[in-house]
């Protein structure tokens, strides 16, 4: 009787239990913010290395639909806000290793190139 007792006990707390399945909806929204982003960023094509990466970005062929247009600067001390970007050959030295994709429903966010120093920034006006 003791014994059905705690095993009815145990049963009811049941440390063993799964852990709860985030819905879909929550993995859909990203929890990046591309205008947080600047500094040194190496940029990773390997699709084998994207889960060492920090968030996955997308190179919008249009300017218009770009999240951040994205100036490269020549020295590291300039990039210092968004969307200033210098670009490392080595993932060690990044502060930011980013993947790049072609598909853009896969991407947190979009980047566009720009020439202009006083272009780039985050296009959503923070």
């Amino acid at each position: 009787m003791l014994a059905t007792l705690l095993l009815s006990g145990l049963l009811t707390l049941n440390p063993f239990q799964p852990i709860p399945a985030v819905p879909f909806a929550a993995l859909a929204v990203s929890s990046v913010e591309p205008c947080q982003i600047y500094g040194s960023i190496f940029l990773e094509k390997d699709p084998r290395r994207r889960s060492q990466c920090f968030a996955t970005v997308y190179v919008e062929p249009e300017e218009a639909f770009a999240d951040v247009l994205v100036y490269q600067e020549n020295n590291k001390l300039f990039a210092d806000k968004a969307g200033f970007w210098y670009f490392t050959g080595a993932r060690d030295f990044a502060d930011y290793a980013l993947f790049v994709t072609d598909n853009r429903s896969l991407a947190d966010f979009s980047i566009q190139y720009t020439k202009i120093r006083s272009y780039a920034g985050c296009r959503n006006g923070k």
